[in-house]
């Protein structure tokens, strides 16, 4: 990777932006890894033969071996319902989101290239080794010259070429899944993959996320977002104040109190900035989250780790996620059609609209019953919707295909996971009451005047969002 130099930040030259040498060097990678794959896949077309599950293998295997984009590509189709054969969604879900963290000299130059030679010295210390390392960027712990613990998000070198390098071959993933029959199109899927990969990049973007769920939860005390440093953040480096926690997982056989607790800060601090500012938080992997402690170890509330895949969207999509929730509860069809339409899906008719009831009254029942209920009972987390899925793509089959709009993707996927997370926990909540709470006086007036002051106040603008786009 090429060193970048602080002399290249003065003269106003950035070596990490997008740039053909780096997309080369990627494409090279890539092309090797993946390559193979292809091949494969193409030999068994041409001689017969469909080895789904060795396939399937071989592909997490060469994805594995790559830091960056792709391997979180892979991540984020394996959580999407039908976004891949089942046999890849299984593999790819085994790729772990910790990759190997860049030693001292990435560190040290990075660093020196952000806040400049002397960077050390805005520190009172700066740990050498990486507290966690995920796709794009590494994480150390550091302290403030006044004492503060920090956290200091650091991004790879050349991220920015490899991420337009693989979305260039993003298509290898799509064609997988269009050799293999598919009842549902994914073409908008890598549009916004994209667009939230390309915002992920961006940490100055992320620094303003975390400022606006500040804002959002601001009446949410138990729910916890870290301060950010402008003084020590640039468009590479992040700066946050460091949040003490345990995994969530680690409470998964405590009393069903503390469990409750976690369950209904993870519901809050999800549903209520969606329902009342049109924003969600879209990356439902347990590791950015924690669960934040009392002096004796007790959970008292939620810490929100990571601001990297935030989605903004337009008030009139949650008007439709209302709309589709009452249709869905008093049998009013035509506002559930309407509702899909809002959302953007295209060319329906009535036999497709009951194959999208049946994902939509997955999602929507706990929501639907005014009782304390288990999210679902019987079913293991990795399982959740997965029957759903089947179902819908097995009618789709026959009546589809249908075209999946860009906006509803992310909102699929983190709704899913977040029910994840409430299976492992086993918590047993009145969903219903939680949910309404979150909607309640809700209007698409209400929800465009408290989104546009929230992203005036943080210096965000929806309308420029690559999501958005």
């Amino acid at each position: 990777m090429d060193d970048v130099s602080s002399d290249d930040k003065a003269t106003g030259q950035d070596p990490e932006r997008n740039r053909l040498s780096g997309r080369v060097k990627r494409y090279a990678k890539v092309g090797t890894d993946v390559g193979g794959v292809a091949a494969r896949l193409a030999g068994q077309r041409v001689f017969g033969g469909n080895d789904r599950a060795g396939n399937a293998k071989a592909l997490k295997e060469a994805l594995g071996g790559l830091k960056g984009p792709l391997m979180k590509v892979a991540q984020l189709m394996a959580t999407i319902p039908d976004a891949l054969p089942p046999e890849y969604a299984d593999e790819l879900k085994q790729l772990q989101s910790q990759a190997p963290a860049m030693g001292w000299p990435f560190v040290r130059r990075r660093m020196a290239a952000e806040l400049g030679a002397d960077w050390q010295k805005r520190f009172s210390n700066f740990e050498r080794e990486a507290a966690a390392a995920a796709s794009l960027g590494q994480v150390h712990r550091a302290e403030s010259l006044s004492g503060e613990p920090l956290a200091c998000k650091l991004q790879y070198p050349d991220m920015q070429s490899a991420v337009e390098a693989d979305l260039s071959q993003l298509k290898i993933l799509f064609s997988i899944h269009k050799r293999m029959d598919p009842a549902i199109d994914t073409s908008q899927m890598g549009e916004e993959i994209g667009a939230r990969l390309r915002e992920e990049l961006d940490y100055d973007r992320e620094a303003r996320h975390a400022k606006l769920y500040a804002a959002i939860l601001a009446d949410r005390p138990s729910i916890h977002i870290p301060k950010v440093f402008d003084a020590l953040s640039t468009e590479r480096l992040l700066t946050m104040s460091w949040m003490d926690g345990r995994p969530l997982l680690d409470f998964k056989e405590h009393p069903l109190e503390e469990r409750n607790l976690l369950a209904t800060n993870m519901f809050n601090a999800w549903w209520l900035p969606f329902c009342r500012h049109g924003v969600i938080h879209g990356d439902p992997h347990l590791g950015n989250y924690s669960a934040r402690l009392d002096d004796a170890g007790n959970p008292i509330g939620l810490n929100l780790l990571d601001y990297g895949c935030i989605r903004i969207f337009p008030t009139k999509f949650v008007q439709g996620v209302v709309d589709l929730y009452h249709g869905l509860r008093t049998g009013d069809d035509e506002r559930v059609v309407h509702a899909y339409e809002v959302w953007g899906f295209n060319g329906l008719t009535k036999e497709l609209i009951e194959i999208l009831n049946i994902w939509a009254n997955f999602i929507y029942g706990p929501l639907m019953e005014d009782r304390v209920r288990a999210l679902a009972e019987g079913v293991k987390a990795s399982e959740y919707g997965r029957k759903q899925a089947f179902r819908v793509h097995q009618s789709l089959k026959e009546k589809g295909p249908i075209t999946i709009p860009r906006e509803f993707v992310f909102m699929d996927r983190a709704a899913i996971g977040l029910g994840g997370v409430f299976i492992h926990l086993r918590s047993e909540l009145n969903y219903y009451r939680l949910f309404n709470e979150a909607i309640e006086n809700f209007s698409l007036e209400n929800v465009g005047e408290r989104q546009a002051e929230a992203l005036t106040k943080v210096g965000l603008d929806a309308t420029n969002s690559p999501a958005n786009l």
